[in-house]
């Protein structure tokens, strides 16, 4: 499984789940009493469930939907359910503990052989795991076998993701970064459909998916995330997070080249920025996936 910054994890879920949670509504979050979040990374997922189970058919919101779309799960809003994190990756584990402040329960574990028992859970659910996994299906299984009732995945595609910028060239290097990264990286990161195949194969019952678009969204007054994604633009940094995929599917020399063209555009960015100038939204499609246990 590929490995990656808790900066990286920061910034591709950034605002995911601030706008609304809309996108929840399978998970049936309100009549949830245990839940396990598979390759939790940083929590960010791990805490909105946190907020949005309550165990009681409610939901966080006291509206019964259970996806109150307010934040991002506060010690105030917390769920009476009993939620915890795995990761395979200590370091994330670690910002995600202090993320949560000590509420939320992380463990190691491997998504393929998670640490917990048969049944343990009435909801196992992972975000953007599948496509970083040589084998979507084992993962599938795994959950599947710790969950006696639902299993959930909400994965992105990313060959299905543009871009809208006020600086030209961001749109096109973004197209030409993506198409090489999508050739470059070893796993299927473009799942699509074959998502609902992973669950079909793991013996799921009732599966259905339900395609989302999360916008994000920069325009003034820039937050400092804004701010912050600029700054990595014009340092190459952003770009650097996917070298070895972009070399992979090109050269050393092609990427180099990619690299100063790429930064030039994080100057212009920074200058627009500067201006008042700069906007930009990036559409990222994902798909919820949630199939039944036996």
């Amino acid at each position: 499984m590929r490995r990656f910054s808790a900066e990286y994890l920061e910034h591709t879920r950034r605002g995911m789940w601030e706008d609304g949670r809309d996108a929840l509504a399978d998970l049936e979050l309100s009549t949830r009493e245990r839940v396990l979040d598979v390759g939790c990374g940083t929590g960010e997922l791990t805490r909105v469930l946190a907020a949005e189970a309550t165990g009681d058919g409610t939901g966080a919101a006291g509206d019964g939907s259970g996806a109150s779309g307010d934040g991002s799960g506060t010690a105030e809003d917390e769920g009476d359910a009993t939620v915890i994190g795995v990761d395979a990756d200590r370091d994330l584990l670690s910002v995600a503990r202090e993320e949560s402040g000590g509420r939320i329960e992380y463990l190691a574990g491997d998504a393929t052989r998670l640490p917990a028992g048969d049944d343990a859970v009435d909801l196992a659910v992972c975000q953007a795991l599948l496509i970083n996994l040589p084998d979507p299906t084992a993962a599938v299984r795994e959950l599947a076998r710790v969950s006696d009732d639902l299993v959930a995945a909400v994965e992105p595609n990313n060959a299905d993701v543009t871009v809208a910028s006020t600086v030209d060239a961001e749109e096109r290097l973004e197209r030409e970064a993506r198409a090489a990264y999508l050739a470059g990286v070893d796993t299927d990161v473009a799942l699509g459909d074959r998502v609902r195949e992973a669950f079909d194969e793991a013996g799921l019952t009732d599966v259905r998916t339900r395609r989302y678009v999360h916008e994000k969204r920069t325009e003034p007054p820039y937050a400092e995330a804004a701010l912050n994604a600029a700054a990595r633009k014009a340092s190459g940094a952003g770009l650097a997070d996917n070298r070895e995929e972009l070399v992979a599917a090109t050269s050393e020399a092609a990427y180099d080249d990619l690299r100063g063209r790429w930064r030039e555009m994080g100057r212009e960015v920074i200058a627009a920025i500067r201006d008042g100038e700069y906007e930009r939204v990036e559409y990222v499609p994902f798909d919820v996936t949630v199939g039944r246990v036996g």
